[in-house]
C-alpha cells in the first residue's frame, strides 16, 4: 500500500497531519466555546460557525493565487506564521466583554487566512510529485495516503480536547455538564423559567458548590471558558510540530516547490501548452464538479454544528458494554493497527514480513481485549468525542478502499474520479437517512430548550456512530478523489488558483452549513435531516447527468 511512492508525499503528509490535529481540536470545541462563554444562541453559532468555515475554505483561491506568482513553499510558511498568531489569540483567557468577542474575532481571520496559504497550495505540492510520469498512475491512490494522514491528526484531536477540558474543570473542582452553561447563562440574563431554575440548583449541588447561585454561574462559565482557552493551545503546539517537520524534510519535496513561471525561469522549459478552447473546457469541468461539492460540504460539515447539538442533547451521556470500546482513542489506534497489520499479513511477499505482521496483529489484539477489560463499567462521554469517529474510519478504511479499487483497476472496471464523486453524494444522503429514522419521536430543539429532554429518550450513541460510517464512506469517495481530479485536470497555468476553487467551492458548503443550524429550532429532526438529504440526493443526478463531459477531460 506504501511502496512505490516518493518520499516527498510522507513528508507533505506529516506536516499537514499536524496541523490538521491542531485545526481539528479547536474546531472539536469551537461551538461549544462560543455558547458556553458568550451565551450564544443555536442561530448566532451557526451563523458564526458558517462564516469562518467558508473563510476557512474560501482563502485557499487566494492563496492559490498567490501561489501561481510567488511560489508555493513560500505561502505554505507564511500560511503557519499566520494560523500560529490566531490559535495564540484564542487560547488567551479573557473576561466576557466586547474586547474578547474582538479577539476571537480577529483570531478566527487570522486561521482562516493562515489555511488559505497553507493548506491547497500544500496539495497543490503533492500533486505535482505525481507529473513525473514514473509516479503518474499513483496519483489518486497518493491522495488517499495523503487525506488518511490528515485524519490522523483529527483522530486525536477530540480526544486531546476532552483531556484539556476535564482537566481544566477537575482542577477548579468541577466537572463538565451540558446542560449548566446554557441555564448559567439565562441565570444571569434573568430569562431563566421557573424550572429552569430547579434544574439548575439541582446540577449546583451535584458539583458540591455550596453558595451564591451568581457566583457558581459565573465561576463555571469562567472555567469552563478558559478550559477551551487551553484547549486552543493545542494547536499552537501542533503548528510548531508541522513547521518543524516542514522545513527539516523539505529536501524530499523541493523539486515540486515550483510553479509554471518558476520553472521556466530556472530551467527555460514550461510545460505544454493548452490551447484556449482546451483550457476553457478544463476550466468548465472543474466548475461543474466544485458546484456538486458544495452540497456534499454542506451536509458533511454538519459534525460541528447540528450532529454536536444532537451529540449533546439527544444522545446518551455514558456508555455501558461494548459500546465503551470506541470512547477510547487508544482503543481505535489499536483496532486500526489490527486492520493495517492484517491488510499487510496477505500483501507481504516474504516469509520475514507476514511473521511480523501476524505478531503486529496478535499484540494489538490482545492489548485491546487487555484495555477493554480495564475500562470502567460506566463511561461518560462529552459531546466533542464523537467527532473522532470519522477520521478513524477514514484511517482505519482507507486500505479497504484502496484495496478495492485496485482489483478494479487490474480489471478495467475502477470507476473514474467524478462517477466516484456522483456515489458519494448517494452514499451521504443514506448517512442522513439514518439520522432521520434515529430522530422519528424526539421532541424539537426549542421544546428540549425549554423543558429539557427526560433520561429514557435520550437515543444511543450508536446512531451517531453509524452516521459518521456512512459518511466516511461518501467522503473517501469525493474528497481525496476531487482533490486528485483538481491535480491532474487543472492547466498548468491555474493550478494553485484551480486547487483554490475547490476549496472555495467548500467555502460555499461550509456557509450553507449555517442553513440547516437556522432550521434546529421548532420543526421536527426528521425534516431537518430530511433538507440535507434531498440535497445530496440532488447533486448526485446533476453530476450523473453530466457524467460524459467530465470523463472526456479526466
Amino acid at each position: 500500500m506504501f511502496e512505490g511512492h516518493p518520499k516527498g508525499l510522507y513528508a507533505l503528509a506529516l506536516a499537514n497531519t499536524g496541523e490538521r490535529f491542531g485545526y481539528y481540536t479547536m474546531l472539536a470545541i469551537f461551538t461549544l466555546f462560543v455558547q458556553a462563554k458568550f451565551g450564544y444562541t443555536a442561530d448566532q453559532a451557526s451563523t458564526i460557525y458558517g462564516i469562518f468555515l467558508a473563510g476557512v475554505y474560501f482563502m485557499p483561491l487566494v492563496g492559490g493565487v498567490l501561489a501561481d506568482k510567488f511560489g508555493f513553499g513560500k505561502m505554505v510558511t507564511t500560511g503557519i506564521v499566520v494560523m500560529f498568531a490566531g490559535y495564540l489569540l484564542l487560547s488567551v483567557p479573557t473576561a466576557v466583554n466586547m474586547t474578547s468577542q474582538v479577539m476571537m474575532f480577529g483570531a478566527l481571520f487570522l486561521i482562516a487566512c493562515g489555511t488559505g496559504l497553507f493548506k491547497g497550495n500544500l496539495q497543490v505540492m503533492v500533486g505535482n510529485l505525481y507529473d513525473v510520469p514514473a509516479y503518474r498512475p499513483k496519483r489518486d491512490h497518493a491522495f488517499s495516503l495523503f487525506y488518511m494522514a490528515i485524519n490522523i491528526g483529527a483522530l486525536f484531536a477530540p480526544t486531546a480536547a476532552t483531556a484539556v477540558t476535564n482537566w481544566i474543570m477537575g482542577g477548579a473542582g468541577l466537572t463538565y455538564n451540558a446542560k449548566i452553561p446554557a441555564l448559567a447563562h439565562q441565570f444571569l440574563d434573568g430569562t431563566i423559567s421557573e424550572a429552569g431554575s430547579a434544574t439548575l440548583a439541582t446540577l449546583q449541588a451535584a458539583q458540591g458548590f455550596v453558595g451564591d447561585t451568581a457566583v457558581f454561574c459565573n465561576t463555571y462559565i469562567a472555567k469552563l471558558s478558559e478550559a477551551y482557552n487551553y484547549g486552543f493551545g493545542v494547536a499552537c503546539i501542533s503548528l510548531i510540530v508541522s513547521m518543524l517537520i516542514y522545513v527539516c524534510c523539505r529536501p524530499m519535496f523541493k523539486h515540486a516547490d515550483t510553479n509554471s513561471k518558476q520553472a521556466k525561469a530556472t530551467t527555460g522549459t514550461t510545460e505544454p501548452e493548452l490551447t484556449p478552447s482546451q483550457t476553457k473546457e478544463r476550466i468548465v469541468a472543474l466548475c461543474l464538479v466544485f458546484a456538486v461539492v458544495i452540497f456534499f460540504w454542506m451536509a458533511f460539515h454538519q459534525n460541528g454544528l447540528t450532529l454536536t447539538f444532537f451529540a449533546r442533547d439527544y444522545t446518551a451521556t455514558s456508555v455501558v458494554g461494548l459500546d465503551r470500546i470506541g470512547f477510547s482513542v487508544w482503543n481505535l489506534a489499536l483496532i486500526i493497527l489490527a486492520v493495517y497489520g492484517a491488510f499487510s499479513l496477505f500483501q507481504s511477499k516474504h516469509l520475514q514480513g507476514k511473521v511480523i505482521s501476524g505478531l503486529v496483529v496478535a499484540a494489538s489484539l490482545g492489548v485491546l481485549a487487555w484495555a477493554y477489560s480495564s475500562m470502567d463499567a460506566t463511561i461518560d462521554i462529552l459531546p466533542q468525542i464523537f467527532q473522532q469517529f470519522n477520521p478513524f474510519f477514514v484511517v482505519a478504511l482507507t486500505p479497504v478502499s484502496l484495496a478495492v479499487f485496485a482489483a478494479l483497476a487490474k480489471r478495467k472496471k475502477e470507476p473514474s474520479a467524478p462517477r466516484k464523486i456522483g456515489l458519494g453524494m448517494i452514499i451521504a444522503a443514506v448517512g442522513f437517512l439514518l439520522m432521520a429514522v434515529g430522530s422519528m419521536g424526539l421532541p424539537t430543539p426549542n421544546e428540549v430548550s425549554q423543558a429539557g429532554i427526560s433520561s429514557d429518550m435520550l437515543v444511543s450513541p450508536n446512531w451517531l456512530i453509524s452516521t459518521y460510517l456512512v459518511l466516511t464512506f461518501a467522503e473517501l469517495l469525493l474528497s481525496p478523489m476531487g482533490i486528485s481530479f483538481v491535480s491532474k485536470v487543472a492547466p498548468p497555468k491555474y493550478k494553485g488558483m484551480m486547487m483554490g476553487g475547490w476549496f472555495a467551492a467548500t467555502a460555499v458548503g461550509n456557509y450553507m452549513v449555517a442553513i440547516i443550524g437556522y432550521l434546529w429550532a421548532g420543526i421536527p429532526l426528521w425534516i431537518v435531516w430530511g433538507v440535507l438529504i434531498i440535497l445530496c440526493l440532488l447533486a448526485a443526478i446533476f453530476i450523473f447527468s453530466i457524467m460524459k463531459r467530465l470523463e472526456k477531460v479526466a
